[in-house]
C-alpha cells in the first residue's frame, strides 16, 4: 500500500508539473551567425514563434499570450510564425487579436491547422488571411529592411505533405537575405545548398514529453528526428527549430518548456 501511495503521489506531482510547465515559456534572445550577411543587416532582430495550438484547453494559451506581450514590448524588425496556429476554430478570435499586436508579422500554416494529424482534438480551420499579418501559402514577399532586400518564402503544409512543395523555385537570388518559413524542419533535406540563408520551423514541441537520459533528455514522441529544437548550421546558413508554445494530445509539457525566441542576425 505504501508503494502504491508513493506511486500515486509521484504521478500527481508529475501531472502538476507538466501542467505548470505548459504555461511557463522561455523567452530568450539568440545570436544567429549567417555567412555573407550584408553589414547593414547585422543585428537585425527576428522574433520566431511557433505552434500556438489555440482553441483547446491548455496552459499553452497563457504561454502564447506571454510570448506576444514580450515580442510586442521588444519591437523586433520582423515576427515570423512557423505554423500550427489553431487546433480548433474556437481559438480563431484570440489568434487574430494576438497577431494584430505583432510587428512585421508573416506566418505559415501547420498540419494541425488543417487537421492533418492523429490528434483526436484537432479540427480543420480554413484560414485564408490573417490581416494585418501576412499568411504565406507557397508564395513569397520581398520587403526592404535597412536599405536591403529581404525575401520571405512560406510553405503550405498540404503541398509539403504531398511532396509537391518546391520553395527553392521561389527563392530570389538577388535578394540580400532569403528566409524560408516551413512548419516541418526536415525541409532542409530537400533544399539545394544556399537556397535560403535562414530556415525557421517548429512542429516538434522539443518533444513535449521528455524523460531524463544520459547526456540530456529523450523526446518520447520524436526519437528519430534529427532537428528537434534550437539552432543548427546548414550549408550556406542556419536552421532554427522552435519548441513552440502550445500543446497537442495532452495539455502537458515535461522537460520541454514552451518558448519564443528573438534571433539576432550576425555576419558569420
Amino acid at each position: 500500500m505504501k508503494l502504491r501511495s508513493l506511486g500515486i503521489a509521484a504521478s500527481a506531482a508529475g501531472l502538476a508539473w507538466g501542467h505548470f510547465e505548459a504555461g511557463w515559456p522561455r523567452l530568450e534572445q539568440l545570436r544567429c551567425p549567417l555567412p555573407g550577411l550584408p553589414e547593414e543587416l547585422d543585428g537585425l532582430r527576428i522574433a520566431h514563434l511557433s505552434d500556438f495550438h489555440l482553441g483547446v484547453p491548455s496552459r499553452g494559451a497563457e504561454a502564447v499570450e506571454r510570448a506576444v506581450d514580450w515580442v510586442e514590448e521588444r519591437r523586433p524588425d520582423l515576427t515570423l510564425i512557423s505554423g500550427d496556429l489553431l487546433s480548433r476554430r474556437s481559438g480563431e478570435g484570440l489568434l487574430r487579436l494576438l497577431l494584430a499586436r505583432l510587428p512585421g508579422c508573416y506566418a505559415v500554416l501547420g498540419n494541425h491547422d488543417l487537421a492533418l494529424s492523429r490528434d483526436p482534438f484537432s479540427e480543420a480551420v480554413e484560414l485564408w488571411d490573417l490581416e494585418p499579418a501576412t499568411l504565406l501559402r507557397d508564395e513569397s514577399r520581398l520587403i526592404e529592411l535597412r536599405g536591403r532586400s529581404v525575401q520571405i518564402v512560406g510553405v503550405d503544409p498540404r503541398s509539403y505533405r504531398r511532396g509537391l512543395a518546391r520553395p527553392a523555385r521561389l527563392a530570389d537570388p538577388d535578394a540580400d537575405l532569403r528566409i524560408l518559413l516551413c512548419h516541418f524542419p526536415d525541409v532542409v533535406n530537400r533544399l539545394p545548398e544556399g537556397a535560403f540563408q535562414l530556415v525557421l520551423s517548429g512542429h516538434l514541441h522539443a518533444g513535449q514529453i521528455c524523460v531524463p537520459w544520459p547526456g540530456g533528455r529523450l523526446p518520447l514522441a520524436h526519437i528519430r528526428w534529427t532537428y528537434v529544437r534550437g539552432l543548427y548550421p546548414i550549408p550556406g546558413g542556419a536552421l532554427h527549430v522552435s519548441a513552440g508554445l502550445g500543446t497537442t494530445f495532452v495539455p502537458f509539457r515535461f522537460m520541454a518548456r514552451p518558448e519564443a525566441t528573438e534571433l539576432v542576425l550576425e555576419s558569420g
